[in-house]
């Protein structure tokens, strides 16, 4: 399994007894839909090592608290401790309407509402207060923050975003 082919779940946080169990946090809006979950990868050293939880439960609610198969010491705790852990794509449960994972859009076209076609979604930044779509416009980056009252309507049919952003935002990257 790739990582390319997986999201982030959560991260190996701390450990929970002396029976190897460990505390995870998650990375999601709802963590009780992970409550059953039967195995999960493991970013080891840069590779991605099935592991397979014999109990998993919700632990002061954005904690999950795992048992793993085959980690009953601290010691085996120890080793997977702060470690990432990663499921399959195909696990993100189903989003309606206008809502999307940052991996969905990629590829999307922009549109605004004012301006016309802003150009081709390039990546997401996630790491500023706001994210941002990172736009391709003929070779200019455009970043426009990923703001619900700019987004008017996502049509993952036709790999479109229209937004409206205010007047002057696009054409700060293209003046020169």
């Amino acid at each position: 399994m790739k990582k390319e082919d997986c999201f982030f779940l959560g991260k190996i946080v701390k450990k929970y007894s002396f029976k190897g169990e460990v505390l995870v946090k998650l990375d999601t809006d709802e963590p009780d839909i992970y409550d059953g979950l039967e195995s999960v990868f493991i970013d080891l050293r840069g590779n991605l090592i099935p592991f397979f939880i014999e109990h998993a439960q919700l632990h002061k609610s954005e904690l999950l608290r795992i048992r793993f198969e085959d980690v009953n010491t601290e010691e085996d705790a120890d080793a997977i401790l702060k470690s990432n852990l990663y499921l399959p794509l195909e696990f993100l449960p189903k989003l309606e309407g206008d809502k999307f994972y940052f991996h969905e859009i990629i590829g999307f076209t922009v549109k605004d509402t004012n301006f016309g076609d802003v150009g081709i979604i390039t990546g997401i930044n996630d790491t500023t207060a706001q994210a941002l779509f990172e736009i391709d416009r003929d070779g200019i980056e455009i970043l426009i923050p990923m703001n619900d009252h700019f987004i008017q309507k996502v049509d993952k049919e036709n790999k479109v975003i229209l937004v409206k952003t205010p007047e002057g935002l696009i054409d700060l990257y293209l003046e020169e």
